[in-house]
């Protein structure tokens, strides 16, 4: 991948790639550069925040199932700060539920990791022009039906809660995710409590399953 000063007068739309599959993000970013800027590629979601605000891509290419920060939750965050960006998710979830969440933030791209290399490029095209690609497996008529799936991915925890989840349904025992997250292990501790209590979760079995069922990690392929 070329320097950043090589793209300070491209004119091609600028792409970052996030996935956490080394071998698959740089195949990735080999094929889309035939046709766009790519200018990063990051393989995890708090890389990913950091980057985006710091190089301001017109669209981000992002699997949703990312280690440390899943690639939703980064996509909202980064939403915040760089409010132009498009996104593009490419992903082994072929949940409609999910691709529903996606859509809430705007035109946004959903398209599957089997797909064909076209229909990719055809979904961040379309995105590029402000309109939203839903790969057909995954289309709905019933609007009214795709915003309330989306509901599925907006319980009401707190974005703090959401990363202690997810790290802890990653396997990262309560001093790794406080040192992670910059907490005290008793502040960790006190979140595990709440999600559980909140949503009656009564083992780590249940608490890797609601991450699942929500969309904080994902079965590997």
């Amino acid at each position: 991948m070329a320097s950043e000063s090589v793209f300070l007068n491209e004119t091609r739309p600028r792409i970052l790639i996030a996935d956490d599959q080394a071998v698959f993000a740089d195949a990735l970013g080999g094929y889309l550069e035939k046709t766009y800027a790519v200018i990063g590629i990051v393989n995890e979601g708090h890389s990913l925040v950091s980057e985006a605000v710091r190089l301001r891509p017109d669209a981000i290419v992002l699997e949703v199932a990312m280690p440390m920060l899943n690639g939703l939750d980064a996509a909202r965050r980064i939403k915040q700060q760089v409010p132009h960006v498009k996104f593009i998710f490419l992903t082994i979830q072929d949940d409609p539920n999910l691709a529903a969440a996606a859509l809430e933030m705007g035109p946004i791209g959903f398209v599957l990791k089997h797909s064909t290399g076209q229909e990719l490029l055809n979904a961040i095209d379309q995105v590029l022009m402000g309109k939203s690609y839903l790969t057909p497996k995954l289309r709905t008529g019933d609007w009214a039906l795709t915003k309330a799936r989306a509901k599925q991915y907006s319980r009401p925890m707190t974005s703090r809660q959401r990363e202690v989840l997810q790290l802890t349904a990653e396997g990262r025992p309560a001093k790794e995710v406080a040192d992670l997250l910059d907490l005290s292990k008793k502040t960790v501790e006190f979140h595990k409590q709440r999600i559980r209590e909140s949503f009656n979760l009564t083992s780590s079995a249940d608490m890797v399953l609601f991450a699942l069922k929500n969309g904080l990690i994902a079965l590997k392929a």
